[in-house]
């Protein structure tokens, strides 16, 4: 037996970050077998957040050389210097420990200039030991721009069970004057980060919801949260809705899960803004609550759910209304027996995926360490 891979314990995993439901989704609950390590205070001091990651630095991998047998990246870079994750590596090597790098963003949604993600990335795909990615689509862009090889592993469930519960005691819609149930499309513009497009979203909605007010109308919700990166973009956003009779703006505080879940529930179809990306979460989650996504053609979005995820042209007026018909047509609707159903069947799929994903995870750590 390797003496990286000991019979007397479990693969233990310093995972960045180690405390997001993703990351905790990769090992079953109880694993004797692999144990994801706590997140240590960020490298600010900061203990109520995994960020800027402690154990992304080349004195943490030093100092817990002796903690850890695997290192898997996930997200964070954003918070390190190229200089900075090149000592990484280097203290990495130093100790003999393997690194896994998960490729979730080939674009990264928290920044505006490129830059240095592709930096990181120049400097972390070559470098791991092994590689996964979430997508064929985003394999192939590896393979190309790299070289290299990563295995496709899906995406775990994103709901957690509060949040499952949450929306199961959603409502039915709201009613239009005649008395029949509006189909609602919900558009989650979030804090107005980089990669949101909220002021060209909001536009296509709206001119989609005048085509359609005769013939299949709907009621679109812009719904952002109270602090948001740009104030004179949502100023806009808010003049745009308060011209338009079928849109409403919902401004709040920071959702928990369990109030985005029930937001969500309450659609019929969910809109992502999304200018630039590569997967998304929140594609994810809204499969996990049974509501399909109308989305631009940006990265591999459409890949991970293809059957609920309908792309538009977001310059084309026309597109957007077409597929917005279409989705709307296919969807269940909010708090009926058919969505109940549906999530249902999805979370059981999800329980069957995540056993999966889970062993597939645990054979990657054992290879990397043989």
């Amino acid at each position: 037996m390797p003496a990286r891979l000991r019979p007397d314990r479990p693969i233990r995993v310093a995972a960045v970050p180690g405390e997001h439901p993703y990351v905790r989704s990769l090992v079953e609950p109880g694993s004797t077998t692999v144990r994801m390590l706590d997140d240590p205070p960020a490298r600010d001091g900061a203990t109520d957040r995994w960020w800027p990651p402690a154990m992304l630095s080349a004195a943490w991998v030093t100092t817990h050389a002796d903690d850890f047998d695997v290192m898997h990246v996930h997200f964070g870079m954003e918070s390190s210097t190229t200089d900075e994750l090149a000592a990484v590596l280097a203290a990495l090597a130093a100790a003999g420990k393997p690194l896994v790098y998960t490729v979730h963003d080939l674009e990264n949604p928290q920044l505006t200039d490129q830059a240095i993600h592709r930096e990181h990335l120049d400097l972390l795909v070559p470098a791991a030991d092994a590689l996964v990615t979430l997508t064929s689509g985003a394999r192939g862009e590896i393979d190309r721009r790299w070289a290299r090889s990563a295995r496709v592993i899906g995406h775990p469930r994103v709901a957690s069970t509060d949040a499952l519960d949450a929306a199961a005691s959603g409502s039915v819609g709201t009613r239009a004057a005649d008395g029949t149930t509006e189909a609602i499309v919900i558009v989650h513009l979030r804090d107005l980060r980089p990669n949101i497009d909220g002021l060209g979203t909001v536009r296509a909605l709206a001119a989609a919801a005048d085509r359609a007010e005769q013939t299949s109308p709907f009621r679109v919700i812009v719904d952002v949260n109270e602090n948001v990166r740009d104030e004179a973009q949502l100023a806009e956003i808010a003049s745009i809705v308060d011209a338009a009779s079928r849109l409403t703006l919902q401004r709040h505080a920071r959702y928990d899960d369990a109030a985005l879940a029930a937001s969500l529930s309450a659609a019929t179809v969910a809109v992502l803004p999304y200018r630039f990306g590569t997967h998304s979460g929140w594609a994810e989650l809204c499969w996990d609550l049974g509501v399909p996504v109308v989305t631009a053609p940006v990265g591999f979005i459409a890949e991970q759910h293809p059957a609920d995820s309908f792309v538009v042209d977001p310059a084309d007026g026309g597109s957007v209304a077409a597929a917005l018909e279409t989705a709307l047509a296919t969807a269940t609707a909010p708090g009926s027996p058919e969505r109940h159903e549906l999530v249902e069947a999805r979370e059981q799929e999800r329980r069957v995926q995540r056993t999966a994903i889970t062993r597939e995870h645990e054979s990657l750590y054992r290879e990397v360490l043989r």
